[in-house]
């Protein structure tokens, strides 16, 4: 028999426990903080109607849906992103789950992109949203969402960037230009990728514009600087168009809001050249990069979209959420070398080598877990060296170390492996408080 040569696609990875583990915690961090802020958990297919998902985020995001015809004969899709199949479940089920809804999603979605650096096919969004609200207060609140969970996780050195894809669309139909906005936005997202001068050709090009126009909008996006330049800045450029002037002024009240929320002012940027990609967004849009990597991109991004469930229901479902994109972080961290390098969930491990005790190795374990502590037990009476050197390459904390000397004394060893120190610790097999205390005190 030829053996298969085992292999992954391209564009899809394993995850070893190393990984794993701390893409759990991050998955449980984020459930928590979406939680504390009221978000309740759903679940949607992997599978969509086509027509669902088709015409939703870009002409570039259909080119990459996963679709096939199933056995039925029924044209399907593998959603690629959380956001749209959200907007058919809110307009399914929102009679019985009343407004405003908040939710939060953790789970894979797939783009046949191509892949590069914390960019894969298959990935995990960790979604908060909050449906059927126009209220500035859902906004700033998505701010806060984002800086907490960030915080969460462990960073300290990230930016939020925001804008508000109105003043934009005002500066359009300043300029007569309303009919080009879905070009000019999808050129505009490029330019930190490509650059001010390429941006402009491809936007004369893609958009069907002339040069002083693609030079009008690209001043907007070179407004910078503290807040209250910037907001002078846009009313300038924007000459007055109400539109833009009501984007404006509701990107003022994020910012603020913000703010007040707890957000330092050093990790909230006004950046009218974010445009995000997708065609959905209509308010206030988000980008978060890591100050140490932002080669890698935005971590964390979302915005509003107030008429996403309009293809869906008659009732207007005005939308706000962001996603965290929990496996380009796994990427980022693993550059900057942030993960744990641990490959067990278990701290304390049991080193098992004297047979005639097997059962006090067993009773020793159950007492431990039932504190509430994780606890490995090897499974082979090998000599102790091999089994103290499977813990430190998996990254125990502490090893338990008990032979016929320590059972019959009524006492363990207790090692940990970072510094080898050892120390004896009582241990009775009707009472284990004395070694359930020290291990909890040594683990902190």
């Amino acid at each position: 028999m030829t053996l298969i040569q085992p292999r992954t696609l391209k564009g899809f990875r394993d995850y070893l426990p190393a990984v794993m583990i701390p893409r759990e915690q991050l998955m449980q961090t984020a459930r928590e903080v979406f939680r504390s802020y009221g978000f309740a958990p759903i679940d949607t297919p992997t599978l969509e109607h086509l027509e669902i998902l088709t015409g939703k985020g870009s002409e570039e995001t259909d080119r990459q849906i996963y679709r096939f015809a199933d056995n039925g004969g029924r044209d399907v899709g593998m959603r690629f992103d959380l956001t749209v199949p959200l907007a058919r479940f809110a307009a399914q089920h929102i009679g019985t789950l009343g407004t405003p809804f908040k939710r939060y999603q953790i789970a894979p979605v797939w783009r046949g992109e191509k892949p590069q650096d914390g960019r894969y096919r298959e990935f995990v969004q960790c979604d908060f949203d909050t449906i059927g609200t126009e209220s500035v207060l859902a906004d700033i609140e998505a701010v806060a969402v984002i800086h907490r969970l960030l915080e969460a996780i462990g960073f300290d050195r990230f930016t939020i960037s925001i804008n508000n894809r109105a003043i934009l669309t005002g500066l359009l139909e300043h300029l007569g230009l309303a009919d080009k906005t879905v070009a000019v936005l999808r050129s505009l997202d490029k330019l930190g990728k490509i650059g001010r001068e390429k941006t402009a050709a491809e936007m004369c090009t893609a958009a069907d514009i002339k040069p002083d126009q693609a030079d009008a909008v690209l001043r907007l996006a070179d407004c910078s600087g503290d807040s209250d330049s910037v907001f002078a800045n846009l009313q300038s450029i924007t000459g007055g168009n109400d539109k833009a002037a009501s984007g404006i002024e509701r990107l003022r009240q994020i910012y603020q809001g913000a703010l007040a929320s707890g957000v330092p002012m050093r990790r909230i940027k006004l950046d009218v050249a974010i445009a995000r990609g997708l065609d959905y967004y209509t308010g206030v849009i988000f980008e978060t990069t890591l100050d140490d990597l932002p080669s890698i991109g935005s971590v964390c991004s979302g915005g509003r979209y107030d008429n996403l469930a309009g293809l869906y229901t008659k009732q207007h479902l005005p939308g706000i959420g962001a996603s965290l994109g929990l496996d380009r972080l796994i990427a980022a961290m693993e550059h900057l070398k942030l993960l744990p390098t641990a490959s067990t969930p278990a701290p304390v491990f049991i080193a098992y080598f004297d047979e005639d005790h097997r059962d006090d190795y067993l009773r020793m374990a159950n007492r431990l877990r039932s504190a509430g502590l994780g606890v490995e037990v090897y499974p082979d009476a090998r000599r102790l060296g091999a089994q103290l050197k499977y813990a430190d390459s998996h990254g125990f904390t502490l090893a338990i170390i008990a032979g016929g000397n320590e059972w019959s004394n009524g006492e363990v060893q207790l090692k940990q492996l970072s510094t080898k120190q050892s120390e004896t610790v009582a241990y009775d097999h009707d009472n284990s408080d004395k070694l359930i205390d020290r291990v909890k005190q040594v683990l902190g």
